[in-house]
């Protein structure tokens, strides 16, 4: 890392959850100890239903936060770059200046069928897993654990 405060992508296709909800969570557990963003390669709109559980789960908003294309940060220097669906891995442009590339897979929340609680539970689960892989890499950055293999 440069010594300067550290920087982490989280890319996936739409920027508009499991990237979105990273973002928030990485921000709020690092507490600007690492500068945390999110982009897409097809940008729409934070959806309401990320919104909503990470309000639940953990007390973070994320209502300052807007979807945004992967080529705003082109040239930027990145010491993380974490891809968050199998799309986005294979679309993301090279960040030369990013010395990890990590991928977590994760399914669409949005793209879960059933009643409006059955995808609510769908983006409660996948913020909870983010949380708990961003516990993980924050304890990596910060110095605290090693690195498991992507």
């Amino acid at each position: 890392m440069t010594g300067a405060t550290p920087r982490v992508l989280f890319l996936c296709t739409h920027n508009s959850a499991r990237s979105q909800m990273a973002e928030g969570i990485l921000r709020y557990v690092s507490r600007g100890a690492v500068e945390a963003q999110s982009a897409g390669t097809a940008p729409s709109t934070v959806h309401p239903l990320a919104v909503e559980a990470v309000r639940g789960l953990f007390g973070v908003d994320l209502g300052g936060q807007r979807s945004k294309h992967v080529d705003e940060f082109a040239g930027q220097h990145f010491d993380y770059v974490i891809t968050l669906c199998d799309s986005a891995r294979e679309s993301c442009p090279v960040f030369p200046a990013a010395p990890v590339r990590l991928h977590w897979g994760f399914d669409d929340p949005s793209a879960v069928p059933g009643s409006e609680e059955d995808r609510s539970r769908a983006f409660r689960q996948t913020a909870a897993e983010l949380k708990r892989r961003i516990d993980q890499l924050l304890a990596v950055i910060l110095g605290t654990a090693t690195p498991s293999p992507a």
